[in-house]
């Protein structure tokens, strides 16, 4: 009897097997699709790849080596703009002007492109905060510290204090190179990769004293980073600093203007106050604002210091934001460069595309790649706004994030929705989809299939193939797209650290060799 079962169950599985294998169209496998002839777009024969390949080849030979000091440097960072991002983007653009898959990001317009390798001195995928370091100090060093070579030591008072640990940025290069710098960001002007031009912390949580005393620190000997950036050598300098965060600014008794949430500062200190009176005790003009109308209003002639807090915590998304009271992205990046322009001998300027990142980490990726364009605008604007012969634009990411594109998805086809159907369970799956998340999904019967519905709201959970609150960022190189005078500096494939000594170069600023030395 036992046997003859064994025999039954052998004969239901391979039955099960060869179902399954005749259920696949003709000529497919688990590998490859079926050519899909009746789709095909038969303007695309070999006349057009043909005349196609030979207009970029001559746009390549065109291309003119700027061997000049560069005056100004702009940095724009998608954190966790991964390639598959960039791809999606792109699609997701083309979606709009009818293009789809040909169409182009206007950083892969710019003549020069390398990749960068984005890990760090202790793990193989880095977080925001030892990436900052990297590509503005131009030292790797150890998770989630930020402004500290290796020796310093996560949440150790002692190892921040040490100046001989400390990293400086190619902002403070620029200032002691009597020259401008600033900084815009969609997060707060606290979060990692701001901080990482202006402060120097053993920790990346410690955007406020309440944050030190929680990891049992002594805020008075150890300073947290909205300290830094209104007391610190770089921060108080800065002429520019637009983008979120003004809970690190303010005391727990004070309730935020706008929502009416609880400051988290333990001090009882307002630092938006102080970063007014210390700007009045350097003999400057300066102005505060809170909201697009103000922003908007600001004397930018006549204003020597600006700074721009529009969120309790990180600005809005793209997709969520109240318009009438949030500027976008290319906006802040306008007001940042009219800002910094009135330097005669030039600026530095980063701007960050930061909620990428944290729609990625949710695997919201409708939000995620609408925060790509909005980054996109805002390099749009860049290059409006700029002279290609005196600035270098460099636009890259920190890091990577598990986003996939993934089955066989026809051309010209919605980038959020179906990739194809599995040949083991016969269920759709989405085009899009990340390595891990929570976006997990079961059901009683095995695999969830997203519906039309779920692919439309911008909060649903893109699939993940690992359970988990939050998304990981990814440890693949990611893209370095730049133009500009010494663009041509960019061709390879570099450390991280590699990035601000290359721009310093060309801008004839900090202590490595710089262009002027000749």
């Amino acid at each position: 009897m036992l046997f003859a079962i064994c025999l039954l169950g052998i004969s239901l599985t391979l039955g099960h097997q060869a179902e399954a294998k005749t259920s696949l169209r003709p000529h497919e496998d688990d590998y490859h699709p079926r050519p899909r002839s009746s789709t095909v777009m038969r303007e695309e024969d070999k006349d057009f790849w043909i005349k196609d390949a030979q207009e970029a080849l001559t746009k390549q030979l065109g291309i003119k080596l700027r061997e000049k000091q560069a005056k100004n440097v702009i940095f724009f960072l998608g954190d966790g703009m991964s390639l598959s991002t960039v791809t999606a983007a792109r699609i997701l653009k083309g979606s709009k002007t009818g293009k789809f898959e040909r169409e182009t990001l206007s950083w892969e317009e710019f003549d020069f492109a390398a990749l960068s390798k984005t890990y760090n001195t202790e793990d193989i995928v880095t977080d925001s905060a030892a990436s900052a370091t990297a590509y503005l100090s131009g030292v790797k060093t150890n998770q989630a510290i930020i402004g500290l070579d290796v020796n310093g030591i996560y949440e150790n008072c002692s190892t921040q204090n040490d100046p001989s640990i400390h990293t400086p940025s190619i902002a403070q290069w620029f200032l002691d190179a009597g020259r401008s710098a600033g900084l815009v960001t969609t997060t707060r002007v606290t979060h990692a990769t701001p901080a990482g031009v202006y402060a120097h912390v053993a920790d990346r949580k410690w955007e406020d004293d309440d944050h030190i005393l929680d990891d049992y620190q002594d805020p008075n000997t150890c300073d947290d980073i909205a300290e830094q950036l209104v007391y610190g050598e770089t921060g108080k300098h800065l002429k520019v600093v637009l983008g979120g965060g003004r809970r690190s600014f303010r005391p727990r008794e004070e309730p935020d203007v706008e929502d009416g949430s609880a400051g988290y500062r333990s001090d009882g200190v307002n630092l938006i106050h102080s970063w007014l009176e210390e700007k009045e005790k350097m003999g400057v003009s300066a102005a505060y604002v809170w909201n697009k109308d103000d922003l908007m209003a600001v004397d930018l002639q006549n204003t020597d210091y600006l700074m721009g807090l529009f969120d309790h915590s990180h600005m809005d998304t793209v997709l969520t934001r109240d318009l009438t009271m949030d500027p976008t992205l290319p906006e802040m990046t306008k007001i940042a460069i009219e800002m910094l322009s009135k330097d005669p001998n030039g600026y530095f300027l980063l701007v960050e595309g930061g909620r990428i990142d944290l729609m990625h980490h949710g695997n919201e990726v409708r939000q995620a790649l609408y925060e790509t364009l909005d980054f996109e605008e805002a390099v749009s604007m860049a290059l409006s706004l700029t002279d290609p012969e005196e600035t270098i634009i460099l636009v890259t990411a920190d890091h990577g994030h598990t986003l996939n594109i993934n089955g066989y998805a026809e051309r010209n086809q919605d980038i959020f929705g179906y990739g194809g159907t599995s040949n083991v369970d016969y269920k759709l799956y989405t085009t899009l989809s990340y390595g891990n998340g929570p976006g997990f999904r079961l059901t009683p019967d095995g695999r969830y299939e997203p519906t039309l519905e779920d692919l439309d709201d911008i909060y649903f959970y893109y699939t993940s193939g690992i359970p988990k609150t939050s998304s990981t960022h990814d440890g693949t190189d990611v893209g370095i797209w730049v133009h500009g005078p010494f663009a041509h500096l960019f061709t390879s494939v570099y450390e991280e650290n590699y990035i601000p000594h290359a721009l310093a170069y060309a801008a004839c600023v900090g202590h490595g060799r710089t262009f002027c030395d000749k």
